[in-house]
């Protein structure tokens, strides 16, 4: 053991996550044949599926939510199986270079040198040891060496035995990076971000801010809801949450979305999901097009609209009178817009396969929408492998793509009309840099302070801008623009 992993410094929570197996003994560890067992049989293929999954990650630029929606059409799971995996595998993401840092100081020879199997079984049982708290470290343990036996067999499954149980004998004396030496990697270990990402939220927040920016990303996410005001006011999906003893809350800048937190029921299989009456969006997103605040028998363009969410909120505020074109230049993302307005209630929503780039329009709009392609990095706590598929150079990027949207989104403004900028980054390469670089370019455009039409508490020079810490729901950013001739 590397004596440079002791320390007192263990203050993370860990995250009460129930297991309904609470068969397991010290001599179900002891036992090699799993099959006598379901419920654990069970709960190794959770674990084993989980490994698979990250190892599909380490190997592709897929997102998460696509490899575990893969992994459960294929897999008979039930609703606890599904939460458990869906709960391992953002977990390991969401903490992966700190459940690294760990694994090496404890770890004989070079962690990293280990076959990806072998390392992210490793990651798989850490993770449950040092968050998951209502599942017994022993199982998680006895779960981890099984794998690794089944697919290194006995030597390497030993090796991983002794490095697991050395790290739950010393819990509580972890050591990290001293933050006096070096408090960028610090932060970026025991919070278990890049490095990069860190030092640049420092530069931009200073210290207080971005610690607290670090611990409200790694949270649990809660699940938002927007009741549909065209169909609902709420109050049969309040009472369904009430009967299930489901704990939630209205969001403090916007009482038409409930924040929903570890429900223990599937949402998604209620009466009011499936009539339409509630629809999944964050409140940031509802603030953005409150911000655009569209006029009923206005004409509306949404350039970069799938999968749809903003559309249909902007519909909402319209009351389902006007026009929406809602493009995108996938033509495959447009039946979920479809699919979405239909369930809704929407009638006002036209899809267009077109390019935000390059669109024209003779006609003109009198609000064009530009929910433009960016970093994601508000985002984090609902898409945890978004902070380590970006890099510094894909903000440059992205920024430089969203400037061109802008340039041909003004050209779609009829005089009078607004042009409503939008991001879910916080980063201000993306959001105010981009506004000031377009004001200048662009006389006929002012900028519309947003606390006209949001509450001063989400604004900040006259632009929406919400951060996770401050705000508890995704960071985003929005700026309403108004032509003047």
């Amino acid at each position: 053991m590397d004596n440079n992993n002791l320390n007192n410094n263990t203050n993370d929570s860990k995250e009460n996550y129930d297991i309904s197996n609470k068969n397991f003994s010290d001599a179900n560890l002891n036992s090699n044949n799993s099959q006598d067992n379901p419920n654990q049989k069970r709960n190794y293929n959770v674990r084993f599926s989980a490994v698979k999954i990250l190892n599909r990650y380490d190997r592709s630029d897929a997102y998460i939510d696509k490899l575990l929606a893969h992994e459960f059409s294929k897999e008979h799971f039930n609703k606890f199986d599904k939460s458990l995996l869906t709960e391992i595998v953002n977990g390991v993401i969401r903490w992966r270079s700190k459940l690294d840092w760990i694994l090496t100081g404890f770890y004989h020879g070079d962690f990293q040198k280990n076959l990806n199997w072998v390392k992210n079984a490793m990651r798989v049982g850490l993770y449950q040891i040092l968050y998951l708290s209502k599942i017994p470290q022993p199982v998680a343990i006895y779960e981890t060496v099984e794998i690794t036996k089944n697919i290194q067999g006995e030597k390497t499954a030993g090796i991983v035995n002794g490095v697991l149980r050395n790290i739950l004998r010393n819990i509580d004396n972890l050591r990290f990076p001293d933050p006096k030496q070096d408090l960028s990697y610090y932060l970026s270990v025991f919070y278990a971000y890049p490095k990069w990402l860190v030092k640049r939220w420092l530069e931009q927040f200073g210290p207080d801010e971005t610690e607290k920016l670090l611990v409200a990303m790694n949270k649990r996410p809660y699940i938002p809801a927007r009741i549909n005001r065209l169909l609902s006011n709420g109050q049969d999906f309040r009472n369904f949450l009430d009967s299930q003893e489901v704990i939630y809350k209205n969001y403090s800048f916007h009482n038409d979305t409930l924040m929903i937190f570890n429900p223990k029921v599937n949402i998604f299989d209620s009466v009011s999901f499936t009539n339409g009456d509630v629809s999944i969006q964050d409140p940031s997103a509802s603030l953005a097009c409150i911000l655009a605040s569209p006029k009923p028998a206005s004409r509306v363009a949404d350039i970069c609209a799938a999968p749809g969410g903003k559309s249909f909120y902007l519909a909402t505020l319209m009351q389902n009178q006007g026009e929406i074109i809602a493009m995108d230049k996938y033509p495959s993302k447009l039946h979920f817009i479809e699919e979405g307005s239909h369930k809704l209630g929407i009638k006002i929503i036209k899809t267009m396969e077109a390019d935000a780039l390059t669109f024209s329009d003779n006609q003109g709009f009198d609000l064009v929408f530009a929910d433009v392609p960016c970093s994601g990095l508000g985002t984090i706590s609902k898409k945890p492998d978004i902070k380590w598929k970006r890099e510094l150079d894909d903000i440059w990027k992205l920024a430089n793509t969203q400037k061109n949207i802008l340039d041909n989104a003004a050209k779609l403004v009829v005089p009078g009309g607004v042009l409503l900028y939008s991001t879910c980054t916080i980063d201000p390469a993306e959001n105010v840099d981009v506004i000031t670089d377009f004001l200048q370019k662009h006389p006929e455009f002012e900028l519309d302070p947003a606390e006209k039409y949001l509450p001063e508490k989400v604004c900040k020079q006259g632009m929406m801008q919400i951060f996770p810490h401050r705000h508890s729901c995704d960071g985003a950013f929005a700026a309403r623009l108004l032509r003047k001739f």
